[in-house]
């Protein structure tokens, strides 16, 4: 039954994060500190007449590197052994 209590309380942490990663994304126009974010050297960027293809390749890894080191460091705080 410790396993499963475990995994809840991961899985509700988990949820937490995503929420404010989703608002902070929401808001990141607004905050002067993200405006770079989605515009960095590397972010493909396609106008041909009416038609715009936007990928955001480097800000894409710079937010699973930022993602993956603190995802990592919440599941040390909360690893028992």
């Amino acid at each position: 039954m410790s396993n499963l209590s475990d995994l809840g309380r991961i899985l509700l942490i988990l949820g937490g994060v995503i929420i404010v990663v989703g608002l902070v994304f929401l808001f990141a126009g607004r905050l002067p500190f993200l405006s770079f974010f989605g515009r960095l050297p590397g972010d493909i960027n396609i106008r041909r007449g009416s038609t715009t293809f936007f990928f955001p390749l480097v800000s894409c890894i710079l937010a699973s590197v930022v993602l993956t080191v603190l995802l990592n460091l919440l599941l040390l705080l909360f690893r028992r052994r």
